[in-house]
């Protein structure tokens, strides 16, 4: 039995002659450290991160981690000015990949071997999606035929389908989602069973991939024993494929790339020895199978080593302790304690191995980010992030693993100083994982403009960097509104440029200036506080409203150009403009300038755009101010390339303005040609001219949101338009149903078989049986006789008018 888990050691702050410049939630103590680096000057920093697993694409919930740390890491370097040198890992073997690598060269060759759907393919697929069913829906009867799957499985998990526990009493869990999982994948292999033909390429290609998700593991069951464990190459495949597409992700939502990447295919021989001293250190033994595992109450029963410093309260957790060895481990009966670890496996058949002292084998999950980590850091490190579902077990044991590596007799050595742990990310309460496939990958979402790597990034820094993140609407209308924000702001300082005030310094500026230095006050308070980026997102959006609502006119440029330069210093340093320098002293992120090349000309027809509006409105365009107008600003003889579309515009207007002046045209001509020119030439360049009072027109890119509002405009042009065209055409109908009513005498109105004797006028007097007609009734057919006679009358007329 493991030592019952004993008082949580006393966490050593590093020491520094050098002043603290932040605090930081330290997973370690469960409380905010100074962070003091190990660096005696202060200023470098190690820092050691979890990355990717690489057999699938990453997807939101990745971008989380990723992304955030990216966010720590860049207000580390640029705000607080340390020397980071950053270690990323690449799980390139682990339990899942080699799963996955052998399931898919498995599934490779036997699509290789039949090319056409046969019936021994669709026996084999049958087959499969029995063993399917009995494995992970046990509810449903066994030899289940495809075509009935749909009315039992919607029968037998009617609770689940419809969002409640398995039981039908409580709310759904992680249990149920795997639930749907299975019964979505049993579904399309079924589906592919029933299809009706099969018998073209296509067909065939759409077959495999509705059973594929049945037949992976099926093939694996029959034959995953047999591949060569020497042929490193059926896994990495897989794996390399997707660590590219791993990296092409993050280089598209600007992470920065890590200084140092390791890779645990090629740390074989460092993780080898890492286990090796462990087992001389008497923290490790060997099991009959070749496996080394971790002792942990030989570990604890040094004075100061502890187990599950992290999360002690998990660390009699079964489940988590069984996902963290994998599914692929042997449970041996020879291990000392319930919770011991793997350091090393034995490989099986079916299993890449490499030599080591105890055997074939492969690292445990864990050795291999310790050995890694201490190959390149050394034996103490500064920072070590990743993920809150790692806490435990992962970072559990590799503190434990190389504490004992690195420890002596007396125990107690600190590995790692400061543990940044990211929160989960859901979506409308749902977590995403791999292994429920419920996610949306990176590039899906950005691919179908779900997202930006700004917009997202934005969400992330709404949100506490180690706490949850639940994107729901109310988040998403947050991050775009304070997108939009600063957007809109740099608009207006780069007016501001193009227009300058020039102002001279007063008590408006004194004012501005005031809030200016609160603002940064607060962001560095906040920032210091453990990267409380929430609070900084205030600090900016605050400060832009007070610009906003300050007297323009009396504000000097330098102190708008000021503050405009330090938030865009702050939202560089953020990851919010691309690979953009902070410290570069240009205002603005991108998408808030038009080209370069298009300057020159679009500043220019704006300038003519803005006389010709304002004498136009005011009445006195006369001849001479036309030719004032038109002679200014003459594009080049020759342009840039890029620069021949707008140096065009500016050409044409001039020729337009020539044009209607020659033939004298009114007013409403010329503001006409200037709308034209906002809403067409200029919108389809991708640049905006907005109309300001009293202002030149602000001269900016079409940029989301004034396409939005275009389209939402144009819609509700559409639809009164198609209100009016539907009014026309009923009235229409209504006018050519009235005139063909017209026709009929009202003399012959009322002559149908519903009467049988009629007055001389053509009223009625008898109904069909021969009953006089009521009074009552009487009188609204003479009402109605009234009112045709007066129109046939009016008909007649006309028809002999003409």
């Amino acid at each position: 039995m493991a030592t019952p888990a004993r008082t949580q050691p006393p966490w050593r702050e590093p020491k520094s002659s050098v002043p603290p410049k932040l605090k930081v939630w330290n997973s370690l103590t469960r409380t905010k450290n100074d962070f003091i680096p190990i660096d005696p000057e202060g200023k470098k920093v190690t820092w050691y991160s979890c990355g990717p697993t690489v057999y699938d694409d990453a997807h939101l919930g990745h971008a989380r981690n990723y992304v955030t740390i990216d966010v720590l890491r860049r207000i580390m370097a640029s705000y607080f000015g340390f020397n980071i040198t950053f270690v990323e890992n690449i799980t390139d073997v682990d339990d899942k990949i080699i799963l996955r690598g052998r399931q898919q060269h498995l599934l490779a060759q036997f699509k290789e071997k039949n090319p056409s759907l046969t019936t021994e393919v669709v026996d084999t697929t049958t087959k499969a999606f029995d063993a399917y069913l009995q494995k992970n829906l046990p509810l449903l009867s066994p030899a289940l035929k495809p075509e009935n799957f749909n009315k039992e499985s919607a029968e037998k998990y009617a609770s689940v389908i419809a969002g409640k526990s398995l039981d039908g009493i409580g709310p759904s869990s992680d249990k149920e989602a795997k639930i749907k999982m299975h019964l979505k994948t049993a579904g399309s292999a079924a589906t592919a069973l029933l299809s009706p033909s099969k018998s073209t390429e296509v067909e065939v290609e759409e077959f495999y991939t509705g059973a594929e998700d049945v037949l992976l593991p099926y093939l694996d069951s029959l034959y995953g024993t047999s591949i060569d464990a020497a042929d490193h190459s059926i896994f990495t495949k897989l794996t390399q494929k997707y660590e590219a597409r791993f990296n092409e992700d993050m280089r598209n939502l600007n992470v920065l790339e890590p200084d140092i990447v390791t890779r645990v295919t090629e740390y074989g021989k460092q993780i080898v020895r890492f286990v090796d001293k462990i087992v001389k250190n008497n923290y490790g033994y060997k099991t009959s199978d070749g496996s080394i595992y971790f002792d942990i109450d030989a570990f604890e029963k040094i004075e100061g080593n502890h187990y599950a410093r992290l999360e002690p309260w998990n660390r009699n957790d079964k489940d988590l302790q069984a996902d963290g060895e994998g599914a692929l481990i042997k449970k041996s009966s020879e291990k000392r304690g319930d919770s011991d670890f793997a350091l090393w496996k034995s490989t099986k058949s079916g299993e890449p191995a490499w030599d080591s002292p105890w055997g074939p084998g492969r690292p445990g999950w864990h050795i291999e980010c310790s050995a890694m980590a201490s190959d390149v850091l050394g034996e103490q490190i500064d920072i070590h992030s990743g993920g809150i579902d790692l806490c435990f077990p992962h970072h559990d044991n590799e503190l434990a693993q190389s504490e004992a590596y690195w420890s002596s007799k007396a125990g107690g050595h600190q590995w790692i100083n400061y543990f940044l742990h990211m929160g989960h990310l859901s979506i409308y309460g749902s977590k995403m994982s791999k292994s429920l496939k419920n996610f949306t990958t990176i590039r899906e979402a950005l691919s179908r403009g779900d997202w930006t790597a700004r917009s997202l990034r934005i969400i992330f820094l709404l949100g506490g960097w180690h706490d949850g993140v639940e994107i729901t609407d109310n988040l998403r209308k947050t991050g775009s509104s304070f997108e939009s924000y600063v957007t809109n702001f740099f608009y207006k300082v780069r007016d501001l440029e193009a227009h300058p005030n020039n102002k001279s310094s007063g008590a408006e500026d004194e004012k501005f200036r005031q809030a200016f230095e609160a603002a940064k006050q607060k962001l560095h308070t906040a920032l210091a506080d453990s990267f409380d980026t929430p609070t900084a997102m205030q600090a900016i959006s605050g400060l832009i409203t007070e610009y906003n609502s300050a007297d323009k006119a009396a504000l000097s440029d330098e102190v708008v150009f000021e503050a405009a330069r330090w938030v865009t210093r702050i939202v560089r340093i953020f990851g919010l403009d691309g690979s953009a320098d902070p410290n570069d002293d240009s205002i603005g992120w991108s998408g808030t300038d038009i080209p370069a090349g298009a300057k020159e000309f679009v500043y220019a027809v704006s300038r003519k755009r803005d006389e010709v509006r304002q004498h136009a409105i005011a009445g006195d365009l006369s001849d001479e101010v036309l030719t004032s107008i038109i002679s200014k600003d003459k594009p080049a003889q020759q342009q840039d390339a890029a620069a021949v579309p707008y140096a065009e515009v500016l050409s044409t207007f001039q020729q337009n303005l020539k044009e209607l002046a020659q033939k004298k045209a009114p007013a409403k001509e010329f503001l006409g040609l200037c709308d034209k020119l906002r809403d067409l030439d200029l919108w389809d360049l991708g640049i905006y001219l907005e109309d300001r009072e009293n202002a030149p027109a602000m001269v900016r890119p079409v940029d989301a949101e004034l396409r939005a509002a275009r389209e939402q405009k144009e819609v509700i042009a559409r639809q009164k338009r198609e209100a009016k065209e539907k009014r026309e055409r009923e009235e229409a109908e209504k006018k050519a149903k009235l005139a063909e009513q017209a026709k009929i005498s009202h003399k012959d109105m009322f002559r149908t078989a519903e009467y049988s004797a009629w007055d001389e006028d053509g009223l009625p007097t008898k109904d069909t049986k021969g009953e006089d007609v009521a009074k009552s009734k009487g009188k609204k057919l003479k009402k109605e006789w009234e009112k045709q006679k007066k129109l046939h009358e009016e008909y007649l007329k006309g028809v002999g008018g003409a």
